[in-house]
């Protein structure tokens, strides 16, 4: 077999959902939309709506959540066919290498390793900070060498609180999966609490007049806007990668997804009006805008409330993420592209082995390597991974076999597939060069890995070669 057909050999659906087979089918709608909710509703929801707002859109950031919400939903509805009709492990990394090929798949892979792993890495951080300001409150302070990235001329050695973090919910995922989703119900249920008081409480305090001018950066800013408020849409791609360990996927899958986006969106559009009717925008470039602006007003007893939503916010987000990351990881091991031991299930169910590397590498990202820019990165890597989903769904319908699978459709086919694609390439080209410059040396190094270790240990090449 030359190279050419090798990389675009396609992966065979019923090795995949005999491998996966091993896993225990629990999660339910409800489950899957928490799941949703805990990802998507994270620091996006408290940092960037003030951020973005500040630097970008003004009061405008209103229909930059709108515009970032559209792409994803479109988006959503491709996940959620794929999901449908292929309940496997793995979301849009084995997705692709069903209708794309192998290459095509790695790749995609890859774009979500990078989005999922930075994305708790920076998530992890957060989280650290807000935890050492809440403790602040009472007294209490940790000394300065633990409390930051590896950075001795600022005295700060080992970000220990981030790390813990990261271990602590990868114990309770690795414990049961039934255990770690009852928890990130409860607490997901806590954040929606906490962030309806915030609107409550905040809607007494807007003035019109801090909506005008509503796009003081124009038009562009909002679509720049959008771009980067897509992060905080980030995650509800990895509640498909759960496909493998939920019942009746077919029914329950595109309830998760589109169920997950409109919750989300409707929170996220309703915290920015507030806020910026609550403080001008021109005030809101802080790493706490939330808890700012009730600051401002105040209402320091409810910022402080607010605080522990934001710590739960956080929480949640790198529970769905160090899950979805873990089961993507099995995935690539399971294929053979990484270490065929990611690849293994334990007696509990769970790719134990696939759990720990991703718990190694985000806790040396979080607890010692400055993020900084590389978070954007984030952004990029889900939006490759949303494009390829898209366009992929022509040639899932294409497929004989497959197109005979019942299970959702996405509406007015192939227009919106195609128009979800391009709506994602859009995004890409709002996004900056140094983003680019980053993304290109990553993907030049997975293709590294690629060629030099995958192509030869593929376990799709194995089979062919018998």
């Amino acid at each position: 077999m030359g190279i050419r057909q090798r990389i675009f050999q396609k992966e065979n659906l019923e090795r995949y959902l005999q491998k996966d087979s091993q896993f225990e089918r629990t999660l339910s709608a409800v489950d899957l939309i928490a799941l949703g909710i805990g990802a998507v509703i994270g620091t996006g929801i408290f940092i960037l709506p003030g951020t973005v707002a500040a630097t970008k859109a003004g009061p405008g950031i209103i229909l930059s959540f709108v515009i970032a919400a559209i792409v994803c939903a479109v988006a959503a509805m491709c996940y959620a066919e794929f999901a449908s009709v292929l309940p496997i492990a793995g979301s849009a990394y084995s997705y692709g290498n069903i209708v794309y090929g192998e290459m095509v798949g790695w790749i995609i892979g890859w774009a979500l390793v990078l989005e999922y792993v930075l994305a708790v890495a920076a998530v992890a951080v957060g989280w650290a900070a807000y935890f050492n300001s809440f403790i602040a409150g009472f007294g209490l302070k940790l000394p300065k060498a633990i409390t930051g990235s590896f950075d001795p001329a600022h005295g700060t050695y080992v970000n220990l609180v981030a790390i813990l973090i990261v271990c602590a919910i990868a114990w309770i995922i690795d414990e049961g999966l039934k255990t770690s989703v009852r928890l990130n119900n409860i607490i997901v249920a806590v954040k929606l609490a906490i962030i309806v008081i915030f609107l409550l409480v905040g809607s007494f305090y807007v003035k019109p007049s801090n909506w005008t001018p509503f796009a003081p950066f124009g038009v562009s800013g909002i679509f720049q806007g959008a771009a980067v408020v897509f992060f905080a849409y980030l995650g509800f791609d990895a509640v498909s990668s759960s496909a493998a360990e939920v019942k009746n996927a077919k029914r329950n899958m595109p309830i998760g997804i589109i169920g997950t986006l409109v919750v989300c969106t409707i929170f996220y559009i309703l915290v920015s009006g507030v806020l910026t009717g609550m403080v001008s925008y021109k005030l809101l470039n802080v790493d706490d805008a939330v808890t700012f602006a009730l600051q401002l007003v105040h209402q320091n007893f409810v910022a402080g409330i607010v605080s522990i939503g934001a710590l739960a916010g956080m929480f949640t987000m790198m529970v769905t993420m160090i899950y979805s990351s873990s089961r993507l990881l099995y995935s690539i091991g399971r294929d053979g592209l990484l270490p065929s031991f990611l690849g293994k299930i334990d007696k509990h169910h769970a790719p134990k082995y696939a759990m720990l590397t991703v718990t190694i590498v985000i806790s040396i990202l979080g607890g010692f390597i400055p993020l900084g820019q590389l978070a954007n990165l984030v952004n990029i890597g889900t939006l490759i991974a949303f494009t390829f989903v898209s366009f992929g769904i022509i040639l899932l319908r294409r497929n004989p076999k497959l197109n005979q699978i019942k299970g959702f459709r996405v509406p007015f086919y192939p227009v919106l597939p195609i128009v979800s694609g391009l709506l994602c390439l859009f995004m890409m080209t709002q996004l900056s060069l140094e983003t680019w410059v980053a993304s290109l040396v990553w993907f030049v190094l997975g293709l590294i890995i690629y060629f030099s270790y995958g192509i030869r240990h593929s376990k799709m090449g194995h089979a062919e070669s018998k």
